[in-house]
């Protein structure tokens, strides 16, 4: 089996290129870098590894606890990790259960009401307040699965509860920052940050957000590579070192999605929820998928933490997937 490249192994797994390597950074992935060739590619081995990481992770289960299953060679530390994750799920399904009884007999009482002409109060009822009473729902909304199919079948299920908000983004100031290359988050975000801490831009604006988006988005380009563009909010009136352009953004409607650093396969998910959606549709930009469509990706906190130098206690790890909308027509 050959090297593959990072944008061929991102395409066979559906995962993204900086999702990869945030997963080196942690140690659970390794890639290889040959002397004539700049970027990253993977060894059987490393395939091999990356398939464990996807279906641990279609298990729901965090990063660091799949890092203690991979290293973990007498496996012991796995069994128990596994044996707790299965314990906490037990725990959900057996207040799903209950929910689904509760909702059977409240379905039979609302039948009943209706075909003897006779209002059914709940909170007259103290079995039913007992009831709710008792459930006691876990951290996590997961089901048994066995294969990879179901695995998949049961993430479908989880995205329809999703918790997105719709936020309007009002019209602001922009100082832009584009990098095209290896790494292009990561180079992008460090000089943005750069100038964050050099201006004081924090002291002059305390409400200044940071966004940022692929482009060129990966695929657009032939050689592999990507590109990124981070945006930081300014005083309209705040001049800019030459490197960076100012720009006027015109804001908008919003699907919001707030996920954990690096769970960008919800992007997918936050998808599905706008074109499943009765009162929402995409409203992509007319760029298109160089831009992602106009998606964006605010990174909470981040200004606040660069202004301080990004102490241990950061406030970090968190990210709103903002894909734009608009109010469905009628038909």
């Amino acid at each position: 089996m050959e090297n593959l490249m990072i944008s061929q192994i991102s395409k066979m797994f559906d995962v993204t290129p900086r999702m990869l390597r945030h997963y080196e950074k942690l140690g659970l992935l390794t890639s290889v870098r040959r002397e004539d060739n700049a970027y990253r590619s993977y060894d059987e081995q490393a395939v091999r590894r990356l398939q464990q990481i996807v279906i641990l992770r279609k298990l729901h289960l965090p990063l660091k606890q799949i890092a203690v299953i991979l290293q973990d060679k007498t496996q012991v530390k796995a069994l128990e990790i596994l044996q707790d994750n299965l314990a906490e799920l037990e725990d959900e399904i057996a207040s799903l259960n209950l929910i689904r009884n509760l909702l059977r007999e409240l379905v039979l009482r609302f039948d009943k009401s209706i075909r003897e002409n006779i209002p059914l109060d709940l909170l007259e009822d103290p079995n039913f307040a007992k009831a709710i009473g008792s459930l006691a729902l876990s951290k996590t909304t997961i089901k048994e699965n066995t294969n990879m199919s179901e695995l998949n079948k049961a993430n479908e299920i989880l995205n329809k509860s999703l918790n997105v908000r719709i936020l309007l983004l009002p019209p602001c100031t922009v100082a832009a920052y584009q990098f095209v290359g290896e790494n292009p988050e990561e180079q992008a975000g460090d000089v943005i940050c750069k100038f964050v801490q050099e201006s004081g831009l924090y002291e002059k604006k305390p409400d200044a957000r940071m966004f940022g988006f692929n482009h060129p988005n990966p695929g657009i380009l032939e050689n592999g590579i990507h590109g990124y563009e981070v945006w930081v909010t300014v005083p309209d009136d705040m001049a800019l070192p030459d490197h960076l352009t100012k720009k006027k953004f015109e804001g908008g409607l919003y699907a919001v999605l707030t996920i954990t650093f690096p769970e960008f396969q919800y992007w997918g998910s936050l998808t599905q929820w706008v074109e499943d959606s009765e009162i929402y549709e995409p409203n992509y930009s007319e760029l298109g998928e160089e831009i992602m469509g106009g998606c964006l990706e605010e990174h909470l906190n981040w200004v606040y933490t660069s202004h301080l130098g990004w102490p241990d206690d950061r406030i970090t790890g968190q990210l709103d997937l903002m894909l734009p909308v608009r109010k469905r027509k009628e038909q």
